[in-house]
């Protein structure tokens, strides 16, 4: 099973702190999936991305198109990794299977520390992960 990391936020932001895990998976040489659980979430977080410095920009595209087999970073709301991604990123509770994580070499789970729901959301995911092995 591939490395599952938790990502309690209370003072970063979900796209700084998803700045710096793509930024790394990508180094690594793997594509990555970012799965929301909404397409509004999802094109608030493409704009977010257009709209960072230069220096600081992710290859990206937003799921839908015919290129998403291509695309280093693909958002999207469905299962599935349809750019044969090495590490998933889960936001806001959207699913995550403890088999797909199987096959990963990274799976990332980014949650709200400041929201109740979401932090009993990511108990569950971790208990599903870990009952897996």
């Amino acid at each position: 099973m591939g490395a599952v990391f938790f990502y309690h936020l209370t003072r970063s932001t979900v796209e700084q702190t998803l700045a710096q895990i793509v930024g790394r998976s990508l180094s690594a040489g793997w594509r990555v999936v970012v799965r929301g659980p909404d397409r509004a979430r999802l094109e608030w977080l493409d704009e977010k991305l257009w709209l960072g410095a230069d220096e600081d920009f992710l290859p990206h595209g937003l799921a839908g198109g015919p290129h998403d087999a291509d695309q280093p970073v693909l958002l999207t709301d469905r299962p599935g990794l349809p750019n044969g991604a090495r590490c998933l990123i889960v936001l806001d509770g959207a699913g995550v299977e403890p088999g797909e994580v199987a096959g990963l070499e990274r799976a990332c789970l980014i949650f709200d520390g400041n929201d109740e729901a979401a932090k009993e959301t990511a108990r569950g995911q971790w208990r599903a992960v870990t009952a897996a092995g």
